[in-house]
């Protein structure tokens, strides 16, 4: 009996499935894939000698190492953190312009933070911009419920502001 390797017919046939991802999934994604160029450019930061005689000084970036700053940074990381959750969890209107309104401000303050950095750092910060930018238009463009065509009026709008379930 000839396999499915050896009958070129049949290995012609098959294609791949389409899938479809749930935004959700996509958005949590994102977030963890964003979460980990940033830890790593942040980590490969310890190899620059500068970095580290600054750290050794308690300066990052001109700030001043101190309770303060280690507690706003710790805010500042735990916010995209909880949105791999959050994507996952919140109601699809909050959860859309938390994504939105997020990611626009996680971007600009990469881009700003990037400015005068060494090359591996602006390449990480960029990414970092293009999945916050993916998870904006993601969010943007998250798909609307639509109610089957045999509800009577009255019907399809209340069945509209009801939240689907992931």
């Amino acid at each position: 009996m000839p396999t499915q390797a050896s009958n070129p017919q049949i290995r012609a046939a098959a294609k791949f499935e389409p899938s479809t991802v749930n935004v959700r999934i996509k958005l949590s994604a994102l977030w963890a894939a964003m979460l980990f160029v940033f830890a790593y450019v942040d980590i490969f930061s310890f190899y620059r000698p500068d970095f580290r005689a600054d750290v050794e000084a308690g300066q990052i970036g001109g700030f001043t190492v101190n309770q303060s700053f280690l507690l706003a940074t710790t805010i500042y990381v735990l916010i995209p953190s909880l949105m791999v959750f959050g994507a996952l969890v919140l109601a699809p209107r909050i959860n859309r312009i938390a994504n939105i309104a997020l990611s626009i401000m996680y971007a600009l303050t990469i881009a700003a933070g990037a400015i005068g950095e060494w090359n591996y750092y602006i390449l990480g910060s960029a990414i970092e911009v293009a999945l916050l930018a993916a998870i904006v238009y993601y969010a943007w463009t998250w798909p609307k419920e639509t109610p089957p065509a045999s509800m009577s009026g009255q019907e399809a709008a209340a069945h509209m502001v009801q939240p689907t379930a992931p």
